[in-house]
């Protein structure tokens, strides 16, 4: 195969930033003529390949293995650089996800092969694909293009691409083995990991109210709380509102913050700087509240409204609990 993707486990479920990076296979694959297998691991390595294998894809790839039953970076680390020398492909795909950063980067060092992380775009030259991803807080984009072979390790942003697109089909399904040594596996299983105690994954999230400068004060926060527990979303925030200390860190959305993609995205009061649309852009409804008619955002919401959200804000969560 050409191109692999390794899966990530969400409770049983394929991860959604994993069906994103299966969308950037297809798309890749369909434009430079390349195979796509799909690796899938763990102790739910059936119940995920099982859904694989709807796609659109040659091969779902299963493992099996007392040493991955439960994730750790060693175990993890040392079966998929097995299981990517037995298969050789030219590039294996991952979502940019807290496990991947964990681990990967010891699969790019068992194999001595680079790792293109956090990757947000792809263009063709000379009948290969460049990959792309923004440098110097998001102020640059860099293109990277591996100049020997494969196999190449490369991580998509979350919404690089859109798991809405996603192609499906039917696949071959066959099982894979490793060898691995219970010594080599130095780490103990822990939960998943979190930004911080009590955080809040928002990439998860599919509908989310965030807050901008706009919003006032700290006191005014509450009133955003409200908004979003009438329609079930997650607050965040762009990033003035955590530095002025009116929400925790793990709300921030942009750049230095998480990166979202839900299926509502509600900015109240948010000017829209490019630090902050390049952690929302992925989203897929764009509402915008401000009371600046030129304010940045605008110019990427499906819809706007002009006003003061102070004045807007109770008059909408009014309206969404009637």
């Amino acid at each position: 195969m050409d191109i692999l993707v390794v899966l990530e486990d969400k409770n049983g479920n394929i991860h959604r930033m994993s069906q994103e990076a299966i969308t950037g296979a297809q798309q890749i694959g369909s434009e430079f003529s390349l195979s796509i297998g799909i690796l899938a691991m763990g102790v739910n390595a059936n119940a995920l390949a099982e859904q694989a294998a709807q796609f659109d894809v040659e091969d779902v790839l299963t493992l099996e293995n007392e040493h991955v039953s439960n994730y750790t970076a060693d175990g993890y680390g040392a079966a998929v650089a097995q299981v990517v020398t037995n298969e050789n492909p030219t590039y294996v795909f991952f979502g940019h996800s807290y496990q991947v950063r964990d681990y990967v980067p010891r699969v790019s060092a068992k194999l001595k092969r680079p790792f293109l992380n956090d990757v947000v775009s792809y263009s063709a030259e000379g009948g290969k694909p460049v990959f792309s991803k923004q440098v110097l807080n998001a102020k640059l984009v860099a293109e990277l293009q591996p100049s020997n072979g494969g196999p190449i390790l490369i991580s998509f942003q979350s919404a690089a691409f859109s798991s809405d697109n996603i192609q499906n089909g039917s696949a071959n399904v066959r099982s894979v083995s490793v060898d691995l040594d219970s010594s080599a596996i130095k780490t103990i299983p822990e939960d998943p990991f979190q930004e911080e105690a009590g955080g809040v994954d928002l990439s998860s999230a599919e509908l989310i109210v965030s807050v901008g400068r706009g919003i006032g004060k700290e006191e005014n926060i509450p009133l955003a709380q409200e908004l979003a527990k009438a329609i079930g979303a997650e607050i965040a925030s762009s990033r003035p509102v955590v530095d002025s200390g009116w929400l925790p860190s793990h709300h921030q959305v942009g750049s230095s913050g998480q990166t979202v993609a839900p299926k509502l995205y509600l900015a109240l009061g948010i000017s829209g700087a490019i630090q902050h649309v390049v952690g929302m852009k992925g989203s897929k409804n764009i509402v915008v509240i401000n009371k600046d008619p030129d304010a940045p955002l605008f110019e990427l919401a499906d819809y706007g409204i002009v006003g003061d959200v102070l004045e807007i804000i109770p008059k909408l969560t009014e309206a969404l609990q009637a």
